[in-house]
């Protein structure tokens, strides 16, 4: 049974709750989910991995978290290229502008982002985004 990593940065909880969806949905799927924070796993741990999540939610002005997830975006994008990736998040403020920036930055490093900018919801995850998440998690689990 494969392994596919969910990493994520949470400031309120939204986030790691995301990312318990999509591990939901990877076990549905029949793989093995691995849900870490971004602040227990190094970038370099995804490099041989064909699939996986990275969760964020926006912050500041619709933006990726500065000082953690940036630079973890930031290595992965360095081999991102082949890879399958599912990105989600949740955020207060705004319409997503976040979420679109974040996959045009990894089809830009040559990844295939699973499901797009629609795994995002605003503060907690409702029936809908919990819906989302776990089909992504499937998705995943097929590669």
């Amino acid at each position: 049974m494969s392994e596919v990593i969910v990493a994520f940065w949470t400031g309120t909880g939204n986030t790691a709750e995301m990312a318990e969806y999509v591990a939901e949905g990877i076990r549905e799927g029949g793989a093995e989910a691995k849900v870490v924070s971004v602040d227990d796993i190094s970038a370099a741990d995804l490099k041989d991995a064909k699939a996986f999540a990275l969760g964020c939610p926006s912050m500041g002005v619709e933006q990726l978290e500065e000082s953690t997830m940036e630079p973890f975006v930031e290595e992965v994008c360095g081999f991102a290229s082949g890879k399958t990736i599912g990105l989600f998040g949740s955020y207060g403020w705004g319409d997503g502008e976040w979420m679109r920036n974040w996959v045009e930055q990894m089809e830009g490093a040559g990844a295939t982002v699973v499901g797009g900018e629609d795994a995002i919801c605003q503060e907690a995850p409702d029936e809908d985004a919990q819906d989302e998440l776990k089909a992504m998690g499937k998705q995943l689990a097929a590669i």
